[in-house]
């Protein structure tokens, strides 16, 4: 799907489940593959123990994302890396930090079979959604068949699909309103695609440019994650990551693969100067080895624009 596609919006009814969290919603009200994969994503029915749900670990009031270092699966055991945000992926070429599947079909099979993540072999989920009086009829109305890997996954794919944002201070300001964003996001915005040479990475609508790239988080010694390296086997790729997107980005603490950065000054402060927090880093992008010399005011102006990328849904969220 084009990236140039017209945005898809939550209803307000959606918008006010999301953020209640999902309940008990009433079965005629699901008419839709959307709506269908939207009960899905909320019900822990599909982890092994039925404790977790894939809105465990990608928080609606967080911009689908989790604020956990590392989540936490079944049983309390800890995942390897940063839970990401699931908005604004639709059309996007890989997924997960290390690109291992293409598609959010593919996406939305791995955290239930993922042993420390929901921990339920898919034949084991269809079973029990076949099961279940309710799953059973809304599978057999919306898709005419029982529930099946391959609608079980359609559903919630579809959902994800409509987790799109558009409507931020940022997106007003480019559309020709000169105030929608303060004077130190302006400037930050400058610093963006300039000085700090963000947009190096981070460019197009989503501000990703759907490209793996080492940035020193490597090491081979207590940074020991190889990232894409453990897909494609090659060399080059170890450490490399997948660039995340930057909508919603204040909301989506911790940073980074393993969530090692709390917030964004420390996210921008190491790009500053990456050297002064990892002297070792391997396979960083030749576009790093310099500092690239942010004043603190810069800092606090490149930080600005970042979190006017914040979507308006997630707003009473960003200013608790």
């Amino acid at each position: 799907m084009s990236r140039n596609k017209i945005k898809i919006f939550f209803s307000l009814s959606v918008v006010t489940i999301l953020m209640a969290g999902f309940g008990a919603d009433d079965p005629e009200n699901i008419n839709s593959k959307e709506r269908l994969g939207e009960k899905l994503f909320f019900d822990p029915i599909l982890s092994k123990d039925k404790t977790v749900s894939c809105a465990s670990c990608h928080r609606p009031e967080f911009a689908f994302a989790d604020t956990a270092m590392v989540s936490i699966g079944v049983g309390g055991k800890k995942g390897t890396r940063n839970s990401p945000s699931v908005t604004n992926l639709s059309g996007r070429p890989n997924l997960f930090w290390d690109g291992r599947v293409n598609s959010l079909e593919d996406q939305a099979l791995q955290p239930i079979i993922n042993p420390v993540e929901m921990d339920l072999p898919i034949a084991q989920a269809i079973d029990r959604l076949n099961k279940d009086e309710v799953y059973a009829a809304l599978f057999q109305k919306i898709f005419g068949s029982a529930p099946t890997q391959k609608n079980l996954l359609q559903a919630i794919a579809a959902f994800e699909r409509t987790l799109e944002t558009a409507n931020s201070p940022y997106d007003r300001y480019i559309n020709g309103d000169d105030n929608a964003i303060s004077e130190n996001a302006k400037r930050g915005r400058l610093l963006f695609i300039g000085k700090a040479n963000c947009n190096n990475c981070h460019s197009g609508e989503d501000f990703t440019a759907d490209r793996f790239k080492g940035i020193g988080l490597f090491n081979d010694a207590e940074l020991k994650d190889q990232g894409r390296f453990d897909v494609t086997k090659e060399p080059e790729h170890k450490g490399h990551f997948k660039i995340p997107g930057l909508r919603n980005v204040g909301l989506t603490a911790p940073y980074m693969h393993n969530g090692m950065f709390k917030t964004l000054k420390e996210v921008i402060r190491y790009y500053n100067d990456p050297d002064a927090v990892i002297k070792n880093g391997k396979n960083r992008d030749l576009s790093l080895n310099k500092p690239l010399g942010l004043s603190e005011s810069e800092i606090t102006d490149l930080e600005a624009f970042l979190l006017s990328l914040t979507d308006d849904r997630f707003l009473k969220t960003a200013q608790k």
